[in-house]
């Protein structure tokens, strides 16, 4: 990413005019105060324990329920509750770390997230886990944007690709440490110690972060608030999230579904409309008039669309159908994991290097080509033929979050810093929540097409398989849905047949996702090197 030369004034028409730095503020006031590489330390150590949280729930879900006698929907709702609370109010945290400061705002989003994971630890039933859930996806929404927007304001243009990297790689081995480590846990402690784990680290990431981290704002952001730009998008995305959870659990064709993407589409229209009126917007709309910007936007969502989808599948297809605890199933994930730890600063140099569209391209076509790689294995599939496939997934999913980050971050004014960084995390979990429920309905309606012909053709009778048809539900888990009392020929009928109706769902959600990424290499040619810090951003 190139900057323009100190003291050119030459603006394209309607540009953002970036504020010169203010020199007094670069004087560290004490020994560390507002150095890069320590405050990328602080930054990487909230993010920690965002990165830990989005896999050691899907390992202490179980416990969790049988502690607390929750059903399947209940258990859905702590996961849930979470994402909805962070997709609605990610990109007015970031406006509120510009306008208000985005050190007070990171570390509050720190103190909120480790406390309210306590609260969760200590909680004596369901209804109480999923509220401090709510919680703590707000805190999280504080955290996540304004840690991005600490890096745009604190490092130099030249470095800003490797501090992304390694915030990344910091990402990569919360994600790839958090099914060990909660597994572990949950098999020796308690599923309460998962969430207490919090604790010691949003101190030291508190402390640290109190000592480096130098405030910077907005200058610019005085006078009113953009409440109704708040309200507005905030209920859009709710009702966008909502309507792709309760997809996942009854289908697109539902009357819920519907409803809440017919009210997503009618706030998202009044969006936008309040914000070409507003003096200040809570999101200025002229960042779309870059390029690079809006498709690299796109394809972060198109990343995590692919990448959480087939972790959600892959750790079902290990566990239920391989039969592996919660620690053998996050081992035999690290070659995917433990990868996106190297491939994250691999992605930084090459975008530095070559721009972020090498590094786009090359993501997407190797997400493209694991996911038709992964959608032809079958139930009894060696090891030998699945680590290859994560490996490459790893690889695909580094280059594509740490490029795509650059491009959005880094072409935005630094003023809008925490816009920014919100606008790529709501478009993480907004295709995280895509993959998990597009990729979940085609499996289970492909298992619902299917269940009955595997459990015959597996050798269990027409009126049996007829009596079993109802369990599609179990059985795209993963589940073979073994009646009590079953005879062995029988119960071995029932398994083999259901394991090959999930697998077959299995396919057909990969195969599609692969088909999807391929089509995103296309955008990802759209993504070009900025030539300036304001790539074709102009204000609203």
């Amino acid at each position: 990413m190139m900057t323009q030369p100190h003291g050119a004034e030459t603006l394209e028409p309607g540009a953002v005019h970036l504020p010169p730095r203010d020199q007094a503020r670069d004087r560290p006031a004490r020994a560390g105060h507002g150095h890069p590489w320590l405050t990328l330390v602080a930054v990487a150590l909230g993010v920690m324990m965002v990165g830990l949280d989005a896999t050691v729930v899907s390992i202490a879900n179980p416990a969790i329920a049988k502690d607390l006698g929750a059903n399947l929907s209940g258990l859905q709702w702590v996961t849930n509750a979470y994402l909805l609370a962070l997709a609605v109010t990610l990109i007015p945290a970031g406006k509120i770390a510009d306008r208000f400061g985005r050190k007070r705002t990171f570390l509050a989003g720190v103190v909120g997230f480790a406390v309210s994971s306590v609260l969760i630890g200590l909680s004596g039933g369901l209804g109480m886990v999923i509220f401090w859930r709510v919680v703590q996806g707000f805190a999280g929404a504080l955290l996540q944007p304004a840690s991005l927007a600490l890096l745009r304001n604190t490092f130099p243009a030249e470095r800003l690709n490797a501090a992304i990297g390694i915030w990344g790689s910091t990402v990569g081995i919360s994600i790839a440490g958090g099914p060990i480590v909660a597994g572990l846990l949950v098999e020796n402690v308690n599923w309460e110690s998962v969430f207490f784990l919090n604790a010691p680290l949003g101190l030291v990431a508190l402390l640290v972060g109190l000592w480096v981290i130098r405030e910077s704002r907005d200058e610019e952001a005085a006078g009113s608030f953009d409440l109704p730009g708040v309200a507005l998008l905030s209920g859009a995305l709710f009702a966008l999230v909502w309507g792709l959870i309760k997809a996942g659990e009854n289908g697109f064709g539902d009357a819920v579904p519907l409803v809440s993407f017919a009210a997503s589409a009618v706030l998202f229209a009044a969006f936008v409309w309040n914000e070409l009126r507003v003096e200040r917007p809570l999101l200025p709309l002229g960042l779309f008039r870059s390029v690079s910007l809006s498709a690299a936007t796109g394809l972060i969502v198109l990343g995590f669309f692919g990448m959480f989808g087939t972790i959600f599948f892959i750790t079902l297809y290990l566990q239920q159908v391989h039969g592996m605890s919660p620690v053998d199933a996050g081992v035999r994930m690290l070659p995917m994991t433990g990868v996106f730890i190297v491939a994250s600063p691999v992605a930084g140099a090459l975008t530095s290097r070559f721009g972020p569209r090498v590094p786009l391209v090359l993501g997407m076509a190797f997400t493209a080509t694991a996911m038709f790689g992964l959608s032809r294995i079958g139930v009894d599939a060696p090891y030998v033929q699945l680590w290859p496939w994560f490996v490459l997934v790893g690889l695909a999913f580094g280059m594509v979050i740490v490029a795509g980050t650059e491009a959005i971050v880094g072409n935005a004014p630094a003023h809008l810093a925490g816009v920014a960084g919100g606008l790529q995390q709501t478009a993480a979990q907004v295709g995280g929540v895509l993959g998990t429920s597009v990729l979940g309905v085609l499996l289970s309606t492909k298992v619902g097409d299917v269940l009955f012909g595997r459990l015959t053709e597996a050798g269990l009778p027409g009126a049996a398989a007829r009596q079993l048809e109802g369990q599609g539900g179990l059985v795209s888990q993963g589940v073979a849905p073994v009646p009590p009392g079953t005879s062995k020929p029988a119960a071995d009928a029932i398994t083999t047949g259901s394991h090959l109706a999930f697998m077959d769902g299995f396919q057909t959600s990969l195969t599609v996702a692969g088909a999807v990424a391929l089509v995103a290499v296309l955008a990802a040619l759209l993504v070009r090197r900025g030539s300036s810090p304001v790539e074709g951003a102009a204000a609203a």
